[in-house]
This record gives structure tokens, sequence and C-alpha cells, in this order.
């Protein structure tokens, strides 16, 4: 008999559920937002990953820049 506590992981997350919450709202005519926003759950985690890598980059150049002062 095995004892393997597995987890399958699963479930869609606070940003799939604020998206369902929003096409739930447009579908039924509540707000009269742009698809675009009423989709941006799904896409802000990948934009505030972005801004983080670029201003990582950005941190490290200056940061070589000033070495090589």
């Amino acid at each position: 008999m095995s004892n393997s506590n597995t987890y399958g992981g699963g479930g869609i997350g606070f940003s799939g559920a604020l998206f369902l919450v929003f096409l739930v709202l447009k579908l039924t005519k509540h707000i009269t937002w742009s698809w675009w926003w009423v989709a941006s759950p799904l896409w802000l985690p990948f934009v505030f990953v972005l801004v983080i890598v670029v201003i990582a980059a950005i941190v490290l150049i200056i940061k070589e820049i000033i070495k090589r002062s």
C-alpha cells in the first residue's frame, strides 16, 4: 500500500477567478468595460513580471556603467 501524499495543484487561482467574475459581469451587461480590461487578470501578471525583468536589466546596466567609471 502506497502512502504518497501528492498534490496535483489544480484550481484556477485568483487571477482566473477574477477573470471569470469580470466575464460574467460583462456578459450580463453590469459593466461596459473593453474586452481588454475584462481579460486583464489573465495578462497583467505577465506584464508585472516583464516590468520586473526590465527594471532588473536597467539596474544591472547602471551598475556595470558605474563599475567601469
